[in-house]
């Protein structure tokens, strides 16, 4: 397939999240990117793809378009059922959930997430250098869906050895069973997709470790933007670029108006 050479950042990423996604599983939708992507994947290899949103809709087939927020009356529109906030949240807690979609301001090594603030805490809580949105549902998709994958903007500043705070759990200090001690059900984060390529968690040590550079990244040009050792895997490859099909489902028919998708140049 021809590949595409002027697709974005965003674009990128949405292809490269689209692809972690697979067929006939049940998916936690968050707003932005995670529901561009969701739906890149149901229109391509995905087709059985069940989305749930937090405000209660569960597997509609959005065919109205992209909805704007997880309330939005696209995602209630053929849903199989809406029963609200309460009852999406228990079909995670249940283990109903494959994958969760999540993002942050900052993230360490584990895959913990800050979406809360930016400063010293607890005292610089009240006036914090930074207030940042707050968790609204990512902890509990953090904590109870199967598996999460996390999005992140790379940059140094946001990849830190010690966050500011802790909205999302990933795999806390990753020793063995953490998760499990602190009450937490799912397996925690699977693959983290930044700005410059794809990370998986290494199974024993639990750290954040690269599998996949973006093309015109290196490893070299990826730790150098990261605030902390990067593991590497052994056989990294160059996740390639979008075909000139994806970005024009993109831009054409998922996010036509460019609510979360912005159209600069890559």
């Amino acid at each position: 397939m021809t590949v595409s050479t002027d697709y974005t950042a965003q674009e990128i990423i949405v292809v490269a999240g689209s692809k972690v996604l697979e067929d006939n599983k049940i998916v936690f939708v968050g707003t932005g990117l995670p529901m561009v992507a969701s739906l890149l994947a149901s229109l391509t290899h995905a087709p059985g793809l069940i989305p749930v949103f937090e405000a209660g809709a569960m597997g509609p087939p959005l065919k109205h378009g992209l909805p704007i927020s997880v309330g939005d009356s696209k995602t209630g529109t053929g849903a199989s059922y809406m029963k609200g906030l309460n009852a999406a949240f228990e079909l995670t807690q249940r283990g109903f959930a494959d994958y969760g979609f999540i993002g942050g301001a900052e993230v360490d090594m584990y895959g913990n997430l800050n979406s809360t603030m930016m400063g010293n805490f607890p005292e610089d809580y009240k006036k914090p250098k930074v207030r940042l949105p707050g968790s609204g549902g990512a902890s509990d998709m953090a904590a109870s869906c199967e598996r999460t994958i996390l999005i992140v903007p790379h940059d140094k500043k946001k990849f830190n050895e010690k966050l500011s705070y802790i909205t999302s759990p990933g795999h806390l200090d990753g020793s063995p069973g953490a998760r499990e001690k602190a009450g937490m059900q799912g397996q925690g984060p699977y693959r983290l997709i930044t700005t410059k390529g794809i990370f998986d968690f290494e199974e024993k040590t639990k750290r954040m470790r690269l599998i996949q550079t973006f093309p015109g990244e290196t490893v070299e040009s990826i730790q150098a933007a990261t605030g902390f050792e990067l593991l590497v895997a052994p056989n990294v490859s160059e996740f390639p670029a979008p075909t000139v099909e994806e970005v024009r489902l993109i831009r054409e028919v998922v996010d036509p108006g460019g609510a979360f998708v912005k159209r600069v140049a890559k």
